[in-house]
């Protein structure tokens, strides 16, 4: 890959010999201060063969072949963690409490890293462990102060170094569940301003690198004031929509941000996102709220799972958002936890987005239909979570991840990656919404789930179907055609080319 961006600021570009959407025909396109001038169903002579040059200002790019579609949104990333886990001790093969604690301590044996940095470990799923995490197994390893994240971000696993940085060294187990975990993570895990923004660009040239023009961030932070920072130091590398939590509602209600508003001194490229609140917890820690127990948990209430945000302070916050134009994006995973937000929506009247819906009820379907709802789903968790689902919520799979019977009752969806729950690479998410995890070797996953392929790209283009003329030059340009390749290798999409409003972010010659 070239370092292109902003090769082609104030010049003409074409893009020739490039297919006009899956199995479309070739064509040229002519992008002209940043928006698409004209589609030509024709091939100029005179091909620059993948060269940049041309001649009074014409920048010409030959695709070889390759597919034109809208630029890739990815609609749920927390971006500094997913930068951070990047650089994290990868944690996602360890079967058990004790792989995962041996993987620590072979990890801090190579560490340079005094006994005052944090070791932080990313990507463990204890739901099917025959044992169970414990301070005691990462304390044999020394008194590093070590961190344990897990895929789904609903745990920390802690060191008694850790617990007594935080001023809890009494903690019986040192795993922490839900807002307690999110808690210590941001106490222990952050670094300099300076090293985690170089860390995010670093991510978002990769997210360019796959086809991905723009980003809904749900970091868990105060994302207006960490984006406007960082436009600061240089273009970004895809557009930004930064989400509020409710610790800077009021700031932002202050400062008179509505969602969409774009945030000043980014350049345009940074606007304000939805308030992110929390119904529930998650399939993997068993807190993802549900009609029905969880096989084998104790009696007791949390054997549904566990209401994050009662429904009377939930539509409070939502009413109070929705007043000063700020949209809601509520977490729900569970059926009763959709069910909740579902209700919250109808009661105070806004718009906004459900985030994952991994299980609803069927008689629930056709609520999603709601004008102005949309609803963001992560389809490369449905073959990370099969396992667990099948074991945690047996005899209910039929309706978890169920993308054909919410599309077939009007839902309007969008696909992100939750990374780092999964990649940012929104082509996993797109062969995993059409081929329900055949692309791992596996039988399909309720194939009767799963999308067609139209509709999967333009759920991962934020809604957008095509590449018309008038539109934003934010596109990419892929080595393949979706529509003619194997499920693994749509997976594995190579991406040639990366545009941002007609501005490199990615290109191969």
């Amino acid at each position: 890959m070239n370092d292109v961006r902003g090769a082609t600021a104030g010049r003409q570009l074409q893009l020739r010999n490039v297919r006009l959407g899956p199995r479309g025909p070739l064509g040229c396109v002519t992008v002209a201060g940043g928006r698409i001038a004209a589609i030509t169903p024709d091939v100029p002579d005179g091909r620059a063969g993948g060269g940049r040059g041309g001649r009074g200002g014409l920048d010409v790019f030959d695709a070889a072949g390759g597919t034109l579609l809208p630029g890739l949104c990815d609609a749920h990333v927390h971006l500094v963690q997913w930068a951070s886990a990047r650089r994290r001790v990868d944690l996602s093969g360890a079967g058990s409490a004790q792989a995962a604690a041996r993987a620590m301590a072979d990890a801090a044996g190579r560490s340079p890293g005094g006994d005052q940095e944090p070791l932080i470990g990313f990507g463990f799923r204890d739901g099917l462990w025959p044992d169970r995490p414990h301070r005691d197994l990462l304390d044999r390893a020394g008194h590093r102060v070590a961190v344990l994240v897990s895929n789904d971000l609903h745990t920390a696993w802690l060191s008694g170094a850790a617990l007594a940085r935080l001023g809890r060294p009494g903690h019986p187990t040192g795993v922490l569940r839900e807002q307690e975990a999110l808690d210590a993570v941001a106490r222990l895990g952050p670094v300099a301003d300076a090293v985690a923004d170089t860390w995010v660009a670093d991510a978002l040239t990769a997210a360019a690198a796959r086809g991905v023009t723009h980003i809904v961030d749900f970091e868990y932070a105060d994302n207006a004031r960490d984006w406007t920072r960082r436009c600061g130091a240089g273009p970004l590398a895809t557009r930004v929509t930064a989400a509020i939590y409710p610790d800077y509602l009021e700031d932002a209600i202050a400062q008179g941000r509505r969602t969409g508003d774009v945030l000043p001194d980014t350049g345009g490229m940074v606007t304000v996102g939805p308030l992110k609140l929390f119904v529930d917890g998650s399939l993997n820690t068993r807190t993802a709220l549900c009609h029905e127990p969880y096989p084998g948990t104790p009696s007791g209430e949390q054997a549904w799972g566990i209401l994050q945000t009662p429904p009377q302070e939930l539509e409070h916050l939502m009413a109070r958002a929705a007043v000063h134009g700020i949209h809601s994006a509520v977490h729900a995973i569970g059926d009763r936890a959709n069910a909740i937000a579902l209700d919250a929506f109808e009661r105070v009247g806004c718009v906004g987005r459900i985030e994952h819906a991994q299980l609803v009820a069927v008689h629930d379907h056709a609520r999603f239909k709601r004008p102005g709802l949309v609803l963001g789903v992560q389809p490369a968790h449905a073959p990370d979570d099969r396992d667990i689902a099948d074991r945690h919520w047996h005899g209910r799979t039929h309706r978890a991840y169920a993308y054909a019977d919410l599309l077939a009752a009007g839902a309007v969806l969008e696909i992100g990656s939750d990374a780092p729950v999964s990649p940012l690479d929104p082509w996993r998410g797109i062969a995993a919404a059409v081929h329900r995890g055949s692309e791992h070797g596996r039988s399909p996953w309720h194939p009767e789930q799963a999308m067609d392929l139209e509709t999967a790209l333009r759920a991962a283009a934020a809604g957008q179907a095509a590449v018309r003329v008038g539109d934003r030059a934010d596109l990419v340009v892929t080595a393949c055609d979706p529509a003619e390749v194997s499920p693994e290798d749509l997976m594995a999409m190579p991406v040639r080319a990366t545009l941002l409003e007609g501005r490199w972010t990615h290109r191969t010659d």
